[in-house]
């Protein structure tokens, strides 16, 4: 049985949750990277990470990286960048893709209050031709230095923690962003009474 610190914890925490923000990785093979990102989520309020993968192989997560911070998070998996994106236009999120390149925007001039998914491609790819065909916005992180990349877990925690600062400041962690349903679940999961 959980302890009541264990409970208000978790009730604590499942109530910052940001379900209307999600993160899509898109062929991300890199265990390292993968674990980094999985870590940043959970830091930053995220609660659901779709992964776009057109192999087998399971995700790729080390715990020593991630901290078990996978525990905390609902994946959804995808065989198709297209299916995937197009179910979360579906259910009314804007698509935003980081590509470094003149015609793309800087990720500070959107707004990350509203429904977005944020979709990152893979670490030497980058995002597929129809991750881009199907995104609303194309964002970048501005650089000045002679490399012009960054690791992907960094552009994941750059971009999230801007979105977590925009959020901040309309109340969004004031209150619950989780239906009661939603809740309800994640709180029986979380606490191991799902068994």
């Amino acid at each position: 049985m959980p302890t009541k610190e264990r409970i208000r914890k978790v009730n604590g925490v499942l109530s910052l949750r940001q379900p209307d923000l999600r993160v899509v990785l898109e062929e991300v093979t890199n265990t390292h990277n993968a674990s980094a990102v999985v870590r940043t989520c959970e830091a930053a309020g995220i609660l659901y990470l779709d992964i776009i993968s057109s192999t087998d192989e399971p995700f790729p997560i080390n715990e020593a990286i991630s901290t078990r911070a996978e525990k905390w998070l609902h994946f959804s998996r995808y065989t198709s960048t297209a299916t995937c994106l197009n179910q979360l236009k579906e259910k009314g999120f804007k698509i935003a893709v980081t590509i470094l390149g003149d015609a793309s925007i800087p990720y500070t001039d959107i707004d990350f209050t509203q429904p977005l998914a944020i979709v990152f491609g893979n670490e030497s790819e980058g995002i597929s031709e129809d991750a881009r065909d199907l995104a609303d916005y194309v964002i970048k992180i501005p650089m000045i230095g002679m490399v012009q990349s960054l690791n992907l877990s960094v552009s994941v925690g750059i971009i999230l923690y801007e979105a977590m600062k925009q959020r901040m400041e309309k109340g969004y962690y004031k209150k619950m962003r989780l239906s009661a349903e939603e809740f309800k679940a994640f709180k029986k999961a979380w606490l191991g009474l799902d068994s």
